[in-house]
């Protein structure tokens, strides 16, 4: 089936077997390999991309099911070789260890902030809610959305 998809701003078509998830579109056929697959369930957010701007687990749906449509993922966030703002806060809180979830965390905050650009360390919390972190206690997640919110709102 043929697909038409803008991904990070940039038009792709391909012919793709109507059952690749768009986690394997991404990673095997463009070699976006920032989106990661960690559960193929949606359980653990790794694999989170935004689609015409909402997030979405990249492992749960089909390629075919976004013809047509927007993606970013997290090669997509830094613009012009610089980082956007998560990702500094990221790097200046320490909201990351193995950095296995932290593209999945930089879009899912994309998405809180984008929906909420001021939120609560409890709204933050329950943001992240489909993400998984095997390596910290959430701590310096947290406090790195809340500084990208601060960065972003000035």
């Amino acid at each position: 089936m043929n697909i038409t998809v803008t991904i990070n701003g940039e038009k792709h078509s391909h012919d793709v077997e109507p059952r690749i998830s768009l986690a394997q579109y991404l990673r095997e056929v463009l070699d976006l390999t920032g989106t990661h697959i960690g559960c193929d369930t949606s359980g653990c957010g790794a694999c989170t991309v935004t689609v015409d701007g909402a997030a979405a687990k990249a492992c749960t749906l089909l390629a075919v099911q976004v013809n047509g449509s927007e993606i970013t993922t997290i090669e997509g966030m830094a613009q012009n070789g610089q980082m956007h703002p998560i990702q500094e806060a990221f790097k200046e809180n320490h909201g990351l260890q193995c950095g296995f979830c932290t593209p999945g965390m930089v879009m899912t905050a994309s998405d809180i902030l984008k929906n909420n650009p001021n939120p609560t360390e409890e709204e933050i919390r329950h943001g992240l809610e489909g993400n998984f972190c095997r390596c910290t206690g959430y701590h310096n997640i947290v406090k790195s959305i809340q500084h990208a919110a601060e960065k972003i709102n000035g």
